[in-house]
């Protein structure tokens, strides 16, 4: 299986997804409704593509893994009637284990509810990489969680460790290391955090 959480390219690249579905044809593709055409211009055929309901847990065909896709705000909630959300989290539940990617996304209404009122994750990935005026005014960066924000709301929420990411793909959209660690430092000093180098591995046993 392959999640993309919206259309952007960093996101959803066609240049992963066209060569990845055509070395595995057996490989699924879970996407919100936006990314459809997308998926259809990459050589994905229509009964290899999963738009998951918003809200609603569904089991991944031929496994036991449950699926929740979970609204993002990036930075506002888009809906549409045919294509249902354009940014989504995953909430994911395999082998006694609660994973969550949040996708890009800031804190919006009602957005720490839904998180509490779903299974905690053991593991949640979050973009940290915060936003300014600066950045969305000059280089036009839609930004995510700042790093106090992540760290707030992963104590307010329960999470048990957080994945800090999304932050050192765009030399134009990054900030320093040290300014997440400082973040986690002063507002959840007791939250277990990873900052993960390109090509590190994080496992994780329950």
């Amino acid at each position: 299986y392959h999640f993309s959480s919206h259309e952007h390219t960093d996101h959803f690249d066609p240049k992963t997804v066209e060569p990845l579905a055509k070395a595995s044809p057996a490989a699924r593709f879970v996407a919100p409704g936006w990314c459809r055409d997308l998926l259809k211009d990459a050589g994905v055929s229509d009964d290899r593509v999963i738009i998951p309901a918003a809200l609603k847990t569904m089991t991944l065909p031929g496994t036991s893994i449950k699926l929740t896709a979970i609204p993002s705000a990036h930075y506002e909630k888009e809906y549409d009637e045919q294509k249902g959300y354009r940014w989504l989290g995953y909430l994911i539940e395999w082998n006694g284990v609660v994973f969550y990617h949040s996708g890009d996304t800031i804190v919006h209404a009602g957005y720490v509810d839904t998180l509490k009122s779903l299974p905690i994750a053991d593991v949640a990935m979050l973009p940290v990489n915060g936003r300014d005026w600066y950045r969305e005014t000059l280089v036009n960066a839609t930004g995510n969680l700042l790093p106090e924000e992540a760290a707030r709301l992963a104590v307010e929420v329960g999470w048990g460790t957080v994945i800090a990411g999304h932050n050192d793909l765009y030399p134009n959209n990054t900030i320093p290391m040290g300014s997440i660690a400082d973040a986690f430092a002063r507002y959840a000093p007791r939250q277990p955090y990873k900052l993960l180098q390109p090509g590190e591995l994080y496992y994780f046993v329950k």
